[in-house]
């Protein structure tokens, strides 16, 4: 046998198939490897809307180049240190003037539970710090606590505001950037919410968490975040929409069993008349009509961008910026968006996986 050069290639070239062909019958006709390799064309997966949004993103920042990008950077972390030092100083008017001021409303509305009078009762001032506007779960959880002077409540309570505000930036990530630059942008609301001991604190690790179980918790807790479920209708995760209903069954259930006055009376007693003369900042305050235009327009964009990477983003700016009555402290929520969470029902990528898990996430 006389080798030539190129004879091994051309040997290979002609003995082996292409990898879409290879396991095509040799006897097979054109016609039916023709339909084989059509049937398998249609089986790769073409660009979604998600993936030309986010190429055309990164394209945009290579327009910007690195100095203008830098430039931004810059301005960004500017403003996050001017926030910080705004947070602070309007945390330390709170400290002086009203500390803990909301937790007077929590304790009298638990007290209220206690002694057997109702829970929404009429005459309130909807601009103080003493008005409960919130379903019963809140003060029906708080009831032992409500037990004890107000002093040893509201420093209880604040204990549990300070802790979920540690465990919110645990699970935003200490080692992140991004949370301290939302932390510092976010520094009046997050230092006003603090100070007064305000349950928007705890929901907004709940909004966080991004579980049907948290959610309905958070909506349990100050309504708006039943929003956060368009989200998942929109990436078609009707299991974790599914699971939220449920969760949100279990939890009105639970609150018309343990309070049936009080969860009855707060659709008859809380309306659009307890928004108040308060520093409202929510577009209601201007016109009721502009305000529900505005949240449908933000529906629609939330479930349109659902299946791209500024889907979780855009849920979390509805469900915070919607309620007709917007305070400051309130835009805490939007710390929520700082983290996509973990698909409902799914894993951590990073997490440990299990033999079963293992097997199943091979044979898809």
């Amino acid at each position: 046998m006389v080798w030539r050069p190129g004879a091994s290639e051309e040997q290979d070239s002609t003995e082996r198939p292409s990898p879409w062909r290879a396991a095509v019958d040799p006897n097979a006709t054109s016609d039916e490897v023709k339909i084989v390799v059509e049937s398998w064309d249609d089986e790769l997966e073409s660009p979604s809307r998600a993936d030309e949004l986010a190429a055309a993103v990164r394209r945009g920042r290579g327009r910007l180049g690195p100095a203008k990008m830098h430039v931004l950077n810059l301005l960004v972390f500017t403003a996050a240190i001017i926030g910080a030092l705004a947070g602070t100083a309007v945390g330390w008017m709170h400290i002086v003037n009203d500390p803990l001021a909301d937790a007077h409303a929590y304790y009298e509305a638990a007290s209220r539970l206690n002694a057997g009078q109702p829970l929404y009762p009429a005459g309130l001032d909807p601009n103080g710090n003493h008005i409960y506007l919130y379903p019963p779960l809140l003060a029906i959880a708080l009831r032992p606590l409500a037990l004890l002077p107000f002093e040893w409540f509201a420093v209880a309570w604040e204990l549990i505001v300070i802790g979920s505000f540690v465990a919110l930036v645990r699970y935003l990530g200490v080692r992140r950037k991004a949370t301290w630059l939302a932390i510092g942008l976010l520094g009046v609301p997050i230092t006003w919410a603090l100070t007064v001991a305000q349950a928007h604190i705890p929901m907004t690790l709940l909004l966080a968490l991004g579980q049907p179980w948290s959610i309905a918790i958070a909506g349990s807790l100050k309504l708006t975040p039943v929003l956060i479920a368009i989200f998942w209708l929109g990436r078609r995760n009707f299991q974790a929409f599914f699971a939220f209903l449920v969760w949100t069954a279990l939890l009105v259930l639970a609150q018309v069993l343990l309070e049936p006055n009080g969860s009855f009376a707060y659709f008859r007693s809380i309306g659009f008349e307890e928004v108040g003369q308060v520093r409202n900042i929510s577009p209601y305050a201007q016109s009721p009509v502009l305000w529900l235009a505005l949240l449908l327009v933000g529906g629609l964009i939330t479930l349109a961008l659902a299946r791209t990477r500024w889907g979780w983003a855009a849920a979390v700016t509805l469900a915070t910026l919607s309620p007709p009555r917007l305070l400051i402290y309130m835009l805490t929520g939007l710390l929520a968006a700082v983290r996509q969470p973990r698909n409902a029902g799914g894993t951590e990528h990073d997490a440990p996986i299990d033999a079963v898990t293992a097997f199943n996430r091979s044979v898809r």
